[in-house]
């Protein structure tokens, strides 16, 4: 079961935007997020909105996913046009889920040509699916990258079967070095994801799957430390037993070690758990969110957000269809963020990016602790002498309590 929808005022059923997300538009970069639900399985740390379902009924389903995807598209068209918001060009396409290799390549590449219809694409914009290493073919690849596609970011993991176990990956680790040269083969970047900590992992198990991912040569390698989430069948396993509980100081060990593989072999962090090779092969998609931009998020259970304002669509794949065939919209609910939020917000973004924060931005009771924090070695003071807080390698163990700090 995904988890519950979220909460918050209801969403006009038109969809239409309050006049608070015209103000000083024209200064802020808009991304699309196509969120597709459907996996082969559902891994048991997961607790983001899929489904190992591929018919719902009512014609409902996997390969209807498409032909819903693109009547919200017209939906959020319709939408913008009655709102008075102006169309901005995409500044970067993101198709996450879910997997959204599990739908036909040629259903990605309609909804993306119908994206750039509806909303137009920046020169030079980077468009990235998730894939997994067992759900795609050269021949997928080939064809994304004709259709204008310009990267790729496949779920790896782990390198360990073991570990790749737990975690309910359904993959052989020899298929990622295939993958991965079959993309760059076609001329897609290329990011690899892993996950650190599973239950039981050792240390040494966590450095072969770091050299691993290196040894492949992507451009952009994420780590991210595993999150048990209540309500998944990896917590309800830690809670009979059958797996022990993570160990905290064991994350942080596995961070620091790959932070150091990492930079020995030539990828420089740009966010807390995010690498790449130059400036250049950044996900410029998450930094949009890292830095408050603003997102049109399709699909159920998508997230969106312009100028202050979020929403979300419903959340199952059968009531999502339901109202996008009616030729409503989706959003269940919404939320207009005070200026208290968006503060909050900010500061807790910029934190975690290397660019960091400009200590002007900061309220002065917040301003008032960063020396103290540089003194503690979680803030670079090079950077703060110059108006800047940025984290150290400490600092990003420790992010969360930095951001508190800052918002006293």
């Amino acid at each position: 079961m995904s988890p519950a929808q979220p909460t918050g005022d209801p969403a006009p059923r038109d969809g239409r935007l309050p006049e608070s997300v015209l103000k000083n538009a024209s200064g802020r970069t808009f991304s699309l997020y196509v969120h597709v639900p459907y996996c082969s399985i559902r891994c048991g740390y997961c607790d983001f909105n899929t489904y190992a379902t591929d018919d719902f009924g009512d014609g409902v389903g996997r390969l209807t996913y498409a032909q819903d995807a693109l009547r919200e598209l017209d939906i959020a068209r319709s939408i913008l046009e009655a709102s008075g918001v102006a169309p901005r060009p995409m500044h970067s396409v993101f198709f996450g889920g879910g997997t959204p290799t599990r739908i036909p390549t040629e259903d990605l590449v309609a909804i993306f040509q119908r994206a750039q219809e509806v909303f137009g694409l920046e020169d030079g914009a980077e468009v990235t699916t998730e894939a997994n290493p067992d759900s795609v073919e050269l021949e997928d690849l080939q064809a994304l990258k004709e259709a204008g596609f310009t990267r790729v970011s496949f779920g790896m993991q782990s390198a360990v079967p073991r570990i790749l176990s737990i975690l309910d990956r359904t993959h052989e680790p020899s298929n990622v070095p295939k993958v991965v040269e079959w993309a760059k083969q076609v001329g897609l970047e290329v990011s690899v994801d892993l996950i650190s900590g599973a239950p039981g992992e050792t240390l040494e198990e966590w450095r072969t799957s770091v050299e691993a991912a290196i040894s492949y040569r992507p451009d952009h390698i994420s780590a991210y430390s595993l999150i048990v989430e209540p309500g998944t069948k990896l917590a309800s396993q830690i809670a009979r037993g059958v797996y022990s509980e993570v160990d905290d100081d064991q994350q942080a060990d596995m961070y620091l070690l790959a932070d150091e593989l990492l930079h020995s072999a030539g990828y420089e962090w740009y966010e807390v758990s995010n690498w790449s090779r130059t400036d250049s092969t950044r996900s410029r998609h998450n930094l949009a969110y890292w830095k408050n931009q603003d997102w049109w998020g399709i699909g159920p259970g998508a997230h969106s957000h312009v100028n202050g304002v979020r929403w979300w669509n419903i959340k199952h794949p059968l009531p999502y269809a339901q109202r996008v065939r009616q030729g409503d919209s989706p959003a269940i609910a919404r939320e207009i963020l005070d200026a208290d939020t968006r503060y909050m917000e900010t500061i807790m973004l910029a934190v975690r990016i290397r660019e960091g924060l400009e200590t002007h931005k900061v309220r002065p009771e917040g301003r008032d602790q960063t020396h103290w924090l540089a003194q503690q070695g979680l803030l670079e003071r090079e950077a703060l002498e110059r108006g800047v807080i940025r984290l150290t390698r400490q600092g990003r163990l420790l992010g969360d309590a930095v951001v508190r700090d800052l918002l006293v």
